[in-house]
């Protein structure tokens, strides 16, 4: 199993890498915010499409209870599937933007 510090060094690297790429259209940046005291961590957008301004959260994670907690994933792909291709077990991660309920027919943890 693998220590808080490692989980956090995870993330940070997963979100790292998520940071690095081009927002689509307009003048968007994509801002890691890492709270290593509290445990959490996210990716917003912030910037302007046009006239329109952009402000949002892309990924919020948290670690409580030696799990990893996915509060919000708006990736393409899942950053679920990015901590497992790192070596995280399934009952370490959990889907927080699911209802306790639906969490149970997932093949990650319940909590």
């Amino acid at each position: 199993m693998y220590s808080t510090a490692e989980y956090q060094q995870l993330i940070e690297n997963i979100i790292g890498e998520y940071a690095q790429l081009r927002y689509s259209h307009g003048e968007v940046e994509r801002q890691p915010v890492f709270d290593r005291e509290n445990h959490q961590y996210l990716l917003m957008l912030v910037g302007r499409d046009g006239r329109k301004m952009v402000h949002g959260c892309l990924i919020n994670i948290a670690i409580a209870d030696d799990k990893i907690w996915i509060h919000r994933d708006g990736t393409e792909d899942g950053v679920a599937g990015d901590l497992l291709a790192v070596g995280v077990p399934k009952d370490r991660i959990v889907l927080g933007f699911y209802y306790p309920d639906t969490r149970k027919i997932t093949d990650f943890a319940v909590c």
